[in-house]
């Protein structure tokens, strides 16, 4: 099952790209850049990776984003995730990016959007893979500095297919950002918020009913609601599901406990995705095979992840149906 899990065609929905510096580039780009890291070694580094919850995360996940200021480094940081995307057959990916970890620092917005984007369309040409790009804003900023973005965006609307809301869950609930969400709606924007990951079910049905999400990201403890559970179910919702970061920040204490395939299987349309890879020890086939060693599954609901994810995703139904031939040819 290994190999049918290696070789399996994946699309991926909720990936966040400064997650993806692995600590070998954390000290390359800091060595092109003449920083110092308040780290001794690629090792040390490693083991600060041991997080008790999303703050303790974050805070480390912060502090290394501080080695990307020029656009070649976001080059550098997006095409190194894609090559992973390469070894573990990820056909399709929708990468988020955090605009305001960066324009704080004094980093222009062009500067970032820039350098993911070229990496982007690179891959495209050259890995033939495909993907769209998402301004996620953060939570524990105030609403005005979410206009501000917003704003800056505008120049960038050939790039940016959608926004979303991450960072700290608890304490920024999803009407903090509901005018701002409006106006992105209104601007064409898609969008999507991270909720119900270290949030309670309620933060899902504000996010859906106040910021108009056509898909949530992450929604685990939409569980704790039986008619919340239903309704996506009805209406389709997806919910865009990272196991190895809801062990590493201890949303589930173990793998078996975790509900995705449990929810899977109730016909909820629910996707594998890596979040933070670089932070939480794996990329798109470790985390299927993490959920497969925990909940044995058949081919066809291993692939059945695939086939949700190409449906939640944001692209034309011409690719669609493309991918899903691409899926169904393998599965066969």
């Amino acid at each position: 099952m290994k190999e049918f899990i290696q070789s399996l065609p994946k699309v991926e929905l909720h990936l966040h790209i400064e997650g993806t510096l692995e600590p070998e580039l954390m000290f390359k780009l800091a060595e092109r850049n003449k920083l110092t890291l308040p780290f001794a070694s690629i090792s040390e580094v490693r083991n600060a990776y041991n997080f008790h919850n999303l703050q303790s995360f974050l805070d480390i996940y912060y502090q290394g984003a501080e080695v990307l200021l020029h656009e070649q480094d976001f080059f550098d940081l997006t095409w190194a995730y894609l090559l992973r995307c390469r070894e573990d057959n990820v056909i399709h990916t929708e990468v988020f990016f955090d605009p305001q970890t960066h324009t704080v620092r004094g980093i222009s917005f062009d500067v970032v959007v820039n350098g993911i984007h070229r990496a982007l369309c690179k891959a495209e040409k050259e890995l033939n893979i495909t993907s769209q790009l998402i301004m996620c804003f953060l939570r524990h900023l105030d609403e005005e500095a979410a206009f501000e973005t917003l704003a800056s965006a505008q120049h960038h609307k050939d790039k940016i297919i959608g926004v979303g809301l991450d960072s700290s869950e608890l304490g920024h609930p999803p009407e903090k950002f509901e005018r701002v969400f409006k106006l992105a709606l209104e601007q064409g924007f898609l969008t999507v918020a991270h909720a119900g990951e270290e949030g309670p079910a309620s933060n899902i049905h504000e996010a859906l009913e106040l910021l108009k999400i056509t898909r949530v990201d992450h929604g685990v403890r939409c569980s704790e609601d039986e008619m919340l559970v239903e309704h996506l179910i009805d209406k389709r919702i997806p919910l865009t599901v990272c196991p190895l970061s809801n062990i590493k920040l201890k949303v589930f204490q173990e793998m078996s406990e975790h509900n995705i395939v449990n929810l899977m299987r109730k016909g909820l349309c629910v996707t594998i995705n890596s979040d933070d890879p670089a932070y939480f020890g794996g990329y798109m086939t470790d985390n299927f095979l993490a959920v497969h060693d925990a909940h044995p599954m058949t081919s066809a609901e291993l692939a059945q992840f695939t086939f949700n994810a190409i449906e939640a995703s944001f692209i034309s139904e011409q690719a669609k149906t493309k991918l899903r031939a691409m899926t169904q040819d393998y599965l066969s």
